[in-house]
């Protein structure tokens, strides 16, 4: 492709995934260029104009097939293959990525999860075995993954950011409340932060923080379970005690 496109272009590209992904779950076929331009709050002639950069997609009177649509934009963005990824922080954001985020969806498998916490250090979340953060050099040569996604304490992001990027990762998803300035500016930083209102509104920022919302619930029943066992038991043995 000769001409150049706009990183503003660039950057609308993974919103429309995300839009015709939820399009094509809901077994919507075809769209045109004003309804899905609503959905994301841009105007028509803008979406036209965006898929123009790329050749453009639709059909006069007809709009746009939705699953050629998402096959097409996948493809644009590099993941009409499967792409390994890692998370760097197993702790509540990292595990309720795990655990409740499709990533298979969006062409991504998780390989390792990186954690200092000795408790996690050995165990399994969702599948994806939790290293040392030690042995990150190790894994990363083994598994060769292509993306990192940093959901640890920002205090470590741009050090742990920095290791990722001299160990070869290709793209890093960043979750903590920092912005990166790497040295090297080939490797693509998606920052996330959930303080902006126009990403809090995205789809899959909903779904991380409901999830997130819904680890945390379930942390609190076990708790309140585990107290009130140990209170049935207190009370058993005072029981027992008082028999005597």
């Amino acid at each position: 492709m000769d001409k150049k496109i706009s990183s503003a272009v660039i950057h609308r590209m993974p919103r429309y995934f995300r839009h015709l992904c939820d399009l094509q779950d809901a077994g919507i076929t075809r769209i045109s260029s004003g309804t899905l331009a609503e959905r994301m709050g841009l105007t028509a002639s803008q979406v036209r104009q965006d898929f123009n950069c790329f050749g453009g997609f639709g059909q006069q009177g007809y709009g746009y097939n939705v699953a050629e649509l998402r096959a097409a934009i996948a493809g644009i963005m590099g993941i009409d293959r499967e792409r390994t990824a890692i998370i760097m922080g197993a702790g509540n954001l990292g595990k309720a990525l795990m655990t409740n985020f499709n990533f298979t969806k969006y062409g991504v498998r998780l390989v390792a999860a990186f954690d200092s916490n000795p408790l996690l250090i050995g165990t399994e979340i969702a599948g994806v075995p939790v290293y040392s953060c030690r042995e990150l050099d190790r894994v990363m040569e083994e598994l060769q993954p292509e993306i990192a996604i940093l959901t640890l304490p920002k205090i470590h992001a741009r050090a742990a950011a920095q290791r990722l990027v001299s160990a070869g990762i290709k793209g890093i998803w960043n979750f903590t409340s920092i912005d990166l300035h790497l040295d090297m500016p080939q490797v693509p930083v998606e920052i996330v932060h959930f303080s902006e209102k126009d990403v809090v509104r995205h789809k899959l920022v909903q779904k991380i923080i409901l999830a997130y919302e819904k680890y945390d619930r379930e942390l609190a029943r076990r708790e309140a379970e585990r107290k009130a066992l140990m209170q049935q038991k207190l009370r058993a043995e005072k029981t027992e005690k008082n028999t005597k």
